[in-house]
C-alpha cells in the first residue's frame, strides 16, 4: 500500500437502480440497504485502488449504515467513501450515499488492505 494514503482521499460509484438492487414495498420498488451496503463497499474500494500495490486488494470488516430515505428505481444513486484513519492496513472511512433528492444514507465503513496470495491461499485452505 503507498504511503499517499491518507485522511481526505475520497472515492465514489454511482448506479442507475435496476430492478436487481431493488426490494419491493407495496406497489413501489425501491433501492434496498443490502444493495446500498455494496455500493458504499464500491465506493470505498474505488477510493483504494490508486494506493494498492500490484498483488494486493481489500476486504470490508465493518459496515454501519444509517438507510435514511427511499430511492425509486431508476433514478441514479451515487457513494462517496472518504477515508478519515489509516492505521497499518486498517483503512476507515465516512461514507455518503445520495440520489436527486438528496442523502439516503451514510456512516462508517472500514476495510483491511490483504496480500491477494495469501488470502487465496486461505481460501483454499477452507475448501478443503
Amino acid at each position: 500500500m503507498s504511503d499517499r494514503l491518507s485522511p481526505g482521499v475520497s472515492g465514489s460509484r454511482t448506479w442507475i437502480v435496476a430492478e436487481r438492487h431493488c426490494t419491493r414495498r407495496g406497489d413501489h420498488d425501491i433501492f434496498s440497504t443490502p444493495n446500498l451496503v455494496h455500493l458504499i463497499e464500491d465506493a470505498a474500494i474505488e477510493a483504494l485502488a490508486p494506493y494498492l500495490n500490484d498483488g494486493e486488494g481489500s476486504v470490508g470488516s465493518k459496515v454501519e449504515i444509517a438507510h435514511v430515505a427511499p430511492t425509486l428505481k431508476g433514478a441514479t444513486v451515487t457513494a462517496t467513501a472518504t477515508v478519515t484513519e489509516v492505521d497499518r492496513r486498517r483503512v476507515a472511512f465516512t461514507v455518503v450515499a445520495e440520489d436527486g433528492n438528496g442523502t439516503i444514507g451514510h456512516g462508517t465503513h472500514e476495510r483491511f488492505i490483504i496480500d491477494l496470495d495469501k488470502f487465496t491461499a486461505k481460501l483454499r485452505e477452507l475448501e478443503s
